[in-house]
């Protein structure tokens, strides 16, 4: 995903808030992974989580102006 922050702020509030659910559901799915062993890139896990910190800083942002 790796969405940009300037690509997330041309997002509107409602489609930053969908992109925070899908991210969180994918950051889920691959923590479960990685403790059954499955998963091969682990790098990934931390990109998630940056990508979550990023949206909901520009939401808040958003929510402030």
């Amino acid at each position: 995903m790796s969405l940009t922050a300037k690509e997330i702020r041309d997002l509107t509030t409602t489609e930053i808030n969908v992109k925070i659910n899908e991210t969180r559901e994918k950051l889920l799915s691959l923590r479960l992974r990685t403790q059954t062993g499955q998963v091969e890139k682990t790098h990934e896990l931390r990109t998630l989580r940056k990508d979550i910190a990023r949206l909901e800083t520009i939401k808040t942002q958003k929510s402030a102006a």
